[in-house]
């Protein structure tokens, strides 16, 4: 499919799957991916703002006010508990995903992933640039403040990661997330405290989870100690430096984060980390548009060209982005198993659209 006819499609694949209430479902015919996440849908909503679909972000920015706007009294316990070092458990924390209509999900699927907290003010803060919708800030307080809180205490917990996996570890593409949205704030409202918390969060990345001068995929505590829990790279730490910038894309320790992806999770397309065993690990195609990104900003704009193009590629006759594709499998005896469980791998998958439009725009 042609590229510009592959824009023209990407966004109306995503407005025609934006709920009435304002979510984005992740993918419309994937069961399992049937809610809207904070995570997800802020990356949506900006590349809809970043292609002139502006109101269609803001919906998804309302949508996020009203969830989170009546939690102030979950949260108050979940501090207290805090204050007198009493047990959490991760089923009382936020939630990282929200039925389409802004309903808790109750299912036990995992729960506790930071990411999309800090994700959406940094979303909403990027969107206020952009459109200058300034009376949002004071719209959203309540549900702005409560995620800062929720953040400002929690941000160093082992959670879920991105991919909803590794919940006893802390990852620095969740950290970077955090980073991203307490410095967008603090910076366009003026609050030092923000801005104090998200340097701390900045170095704090830089002191733990760096190994052989790269980022690492994890890190834990041990007897008072943080160090790397996993010392392989994932696909996501390109989130350090974009968008979030906790490092520019030329750092040198991003260039050996991203000469390692390249060494070890790069085919045509990109893959998560090298220990994926979901549908067999394929290339995803969304993390191939974030490589592509980086690569243009490093200068290199043939390569990112060859990304877009790629992913045009893989879509389906209707324009339909999937999740990952099956070209490369790090461990291709499990993908019958997960097809024989769960169908085909997510088509649509809007994160996909996002992220094909991000690398187009940044393109042109």
């Amino acid at each position: 499919m042609e590229l510009e006819h592959l824009v023209s499609v990407s966004k109306d694949i995503i407005k025609l799957n934006q709920h009435p209430s304002g979510g984005y479902v992740a993918s419309p015919l994937f069961s399992t991916y049937s809610y809207s996440w904070l995570r997800d849908g802020t990356f949506i909503a900006n590349a809809m703002d970043r292609v002139g679909e502006t109101k269609s972000a803001e919906q998804f920015y309302r949508w996020v006010n009203r969830v989170l706007k009546d939690k102030r009294p979950r949260l108050t316990e979940l501090l207290r508990k805090h204050e007198n070092r009493e047990w959490i458990d991760r089923s009382e924390f936020l939630g990282t995903r929200y039925h389409l209509d802004g309903r808790d999900d109750h299912s036990e699927w995992g729960h506790f992933q930071l990411d999309g907290y800090g994700a959406w003010i940094w979303g909403l803060v990027e969107h206020i640039r952009m459109t200058g919708h300034t009376t949002l800030l004071e719209e959203f307080r309540e549900s702005i403040e409560i995620t800062v809180d929720y953040i400002m205490t929690f941000w160093h917990y082992p959670n879920f990661d991105c991919w909803e996996e590794y919940p006893d570890y802390v990852h620095p593409a969740t950290l970077a997330c955090l980073y991203g949205g307490l410095k967008a704030l603090g910076e366009l409202e003026g609050r030092p405290d923000l801005i104090e918390k998200a340097d701390l969060i900045r170095l704090f990345i830089h002191n733990h989870a760096v190994h052989d001068g790269r980022f690492v995929k994890s890190i834990h505590c041990v007897n008072e100690v943080w160090q790397p829990a996993l010392f392989g790279v994932d696909a996501s730490l390109m989130w350090l430096a974009l968008p979030f910038g906790v490092c520019e894309p030329n750092d040198p320790i991003m260039l050996r984060t991203v000469q390692a992806i390249e060494a070890d999770l790069k085919h045509d397309g990109i893959q998560r980390y090298i220990e994926d065993r979901y549908y067999g690990g394929g290339e995803w195609l969304l993390l191939t548009a974030w490589y592509g990104w980086i690569q243009l900003e490093l200068g290199n704009k043939e390569e990112a060209q060859r990304c877009l193009t790629w992913i045009a590629s893989k879509a389906d006759e209707l324009g339909r982005l999937p999740e990952q594709v099956d070209d490369h499998l790090l461990e291709a005896s499990v993908y019958k198993e997960w097809i024989e469980k769960h169908g085909d791998p997510a088509l649509p998958l809007l994160w996909s659209h996002a992220m094909f439009l991000v690398l187009s725009d940044r393109l042109n």
